[in-house]
């Protein structure tokens, strides 16, 4: 399933990409459905950082996901190589409890525009729902798609309202 979405923030480039790179635990604060994002570790590199962030989501499991999502899966790996001249990021995301059967990586490019910044998310997410620990195969067809669509659910919106939330925690240092 493709991932793709267009966002304007109005800061300038250089301290909104910055601020994305280097920021994020903080700006966790100002997404909803995001209880906490770890630095687990930083690897300065010639050209940009490399970065892996640890996510933690603050979300309600429906009720149709509950026997196959518990709430220690709600968190995932953001595996982030930055190249700062080009002004992007390149990122894998992994969930720890479905590392073989959940497939997202993409990127995330920033541009000037006008006195603000436009930020291309674009990616790519693959489940192999029939793959998911606890999903009886017989059951995988009817359920599949409900467990499919609550994961996507999960990841989509926050891949989106990173940005929204980073032009908010900008906007509060004035």
């Amino acid at each position: 399933m493709r991932i793709h979405s267009v966002s304007h923030i109005r800061h300038p480039l250089h301290r909104v990409y910055t601020a994305y790179r280097d920021e994020l635990p903080r700006i966790a604060a100002f997404m909803p459905d995001i209880r906490e994002i770890r630095v687990l570790s930083r690897e300065d590199r010639p050209g940009g950082p490399k970065l892996l962030n640890e996510w933690h989501a603050s979300t309600h499991i429906p009720a149709v996901a509950e026997r196959f999502v518990s709430p220690e899966m709600l968190r995932w790996e953001d595996h982030a190589s930055w190249v700062d001249d080009q002004n992007h990021v390149d990122w894998t995301l992994v969930i720890p409890a479905f590392r073989t059967q959940v497939r997202c990586a993409g990127r995330n490019a920033f541009f000037a525009e006008g006195n603000g910044t436009r930020v291309v998310l674009s990616g790519e997410l693959e489940i192999a729902v029939d793959s998911l620990p606890g999903m009886p195969s017989f059951m995988a067809r009817r359920l599949g798609p409900k467990v499919e669509a609550f994961i996507v659910q999960l990841i989509t919106p926050n891949l989106e309202k990173v940005n929204v939330s980073l032009g908010q925690y900008l906007d509060s240092l004035g």
